[in-house]
């Protein structure tokens, strides 16, 4: 095979591992409040992972994972998709008639409702 189409493979195939570690990082903001009762170390990552998807939501703060996924396309000789995952993805494939900007405040109020679960947890915890 020719080195370049080795190489494109090559990137492409880490595209696609970043692309599913970004589909697995969102599932774990969303869903982790489930895996972290009694684990305090991923009851804290959870948190921060909170925080983080609430900032890069508001602020125009690129995900490091989409950088890197884009960055790792156009080496492979793919054109970059332009937007974040959530834009691209998950607007397309389960919402493809939602604004970005009804997206972008629904991904805010699952944070914030994960963070309100965790905020009652503390609350109940000191009333103890």
């Amino acid at each position: 095979m020719h080195a370049a189409v080795l190489a494109s493979n090559f990137y492409s195939a880490l595209a696609i591992s970043v692309l599913f570690l970004h589909a697995l990082f969102i599932l774990w903001v969303v869903f982790g409040a489930l895996l972290t009762r009694s684990r305090p170390i991923l009851r804290w990552l959870h948190v921060g992972s909170l925080v983080w998807g609430i900032l890069t939501e508001l602020l125009p703060w690129p995900c490091p994972l989409t950088l890197l996924e884009n960055r790792l396309e156009g080496n492979a000789g793919v054109e970059p998709d332009q937007g974040g995952f959530l834009l691209h993805y998950l607007d397309k494939l389960v919402y493809p008639d939602i604004s970005s900007t009804m997206l972008t405040i629904a991904a805010v109020i699952i944070c914030a409702l994960n963070l309100a679960f965790y905020g009652r947890q503390v609350w109940i915890a000191r009333r103890r």
